[in-house]
């Protein structure tokens, strides 16, 4: 059966009320997404399926969270193929706004994010988070009471919308869920589209620079400088342009001294060609991938 297709926050809104009103197990789960589906977010759409009895996606390329040089006109779009993909994970309801219904003539008010925010993603793409926010804040908001469900591949992400989530009280439980990797251990990614056959092949450069320092932390490494290295040794051969390589606390993304603990998040932000990929690994946490 084809989800419905949702197109205002106030058909939204309805669907989701109804849905809450019709029964005591009738929970309702949120996937967040830009849309251009792959196998990540459906695995997203499925874990909601497993916790909720009314599951909505949401497909919005949003506008705020894009900064000038990135690539908001070029993102790939394809509502009709994702509306289909979606319906094999079992979702009930599409939601795919206009910009014009998430942002209102008169439209003003934007979240400011806290320190998680600031490094990495924050220095490199500012305002980025606070359209992620934003939008994420209006979801909730249209949505209401639910569980929401997000890809650990943005692992900066995924904590600022859970200091949000915290610190404003909303009635939302923030699901992380692993990445989804290709065979080949590349990270799941709409952006992955854009690499040509042989940037795709040098892009796999960045797993298996994780993998060598998680292999090193599952040995027994802990210095922050051998693991970042371990890293850089594999990126820096097949990068355009590198943006970050970094060990952080894995609850916070504060800085870390020399001696790595468990959690910590390597983080990777870099250039292949002209297509800006990211990727991390949670030692203590996540398996080692393979590459």
């Amino acid at each position: 059966m084809s989800p419905r297709l949702l197109r205002t926050p106030a058909e939204l809104r309805a669907a989701c009320d109804a849905a809450r009103a019709s029964g005591s197990s009738r929970t309702v789960a949120l996937v967040p997404t830009m849309g251009a589906l792959h196998e990540g977010h459906l695995s997203l759409a499925r874990e909601a399926r497993r916790r909720a009895g009314f599951v909505v996606a949401s497909v919005f390329v949003n506008p705020t969270q894009f900064g000038p040089s990135d690539d908001f006109t070029r993102y790939p779009r394809d509502l009709d193929g994702d509306v289909n993909k979606l319906a094999a994970a079992g979702v009930d309801a599409v939601f795919a706004p206009s910009p014009g219904d998430m942002y209102p003539p008169g439209d003003d008010t934007r979240v400011r994010v806290g320190a998680v925010a600031a490094p990495l993603e924050g220095t490199h793409r500012p305002g980025h988070f606070e359209g992620v926010a934003t939008v994420v804040a209006k979801l909730f908001a249209i949505v209401g009471p639910c569980a929401a469900v997000f890809g650990r591949k943005d692992y900066q992400q995924l904590l600022v919308v859970r200091a949000m989530t915290r610190d404003l009280f909303l009635p939302v439980e923030i699901v992380g869920h692993p990445i989804v990797r290709e065979p080949d251990g590349l990270a799941m990614s709409s952006r992955n589209a854009y690499l040509s056959p042989e940037e795709r092949a040098r892009a796999l450069g960045i797993v298996r620079g994780l993998a060598a320092a998680g292999r090193l932390f599952a040995g027994g490494e802990r210095s922050r400088v051998a693991l970042e290295g371990a890293v850089r040794a594999s990126v820096e051969p097949i990068a355009t342009s590198i943006d970050y390589v970094e060990a952080r606390d894995g609850d916070t993304l504060a800085a870390l001294g020399d001696s790595v603990g468990a959690p910590a998040a390597l983080l990777v932000a870099c250039r292949v060609g002209t297509t800006r990929l990211i990727d991390n690994l949670v030692l203590g946490e996540d398996p080692v991938p393979v590459a």
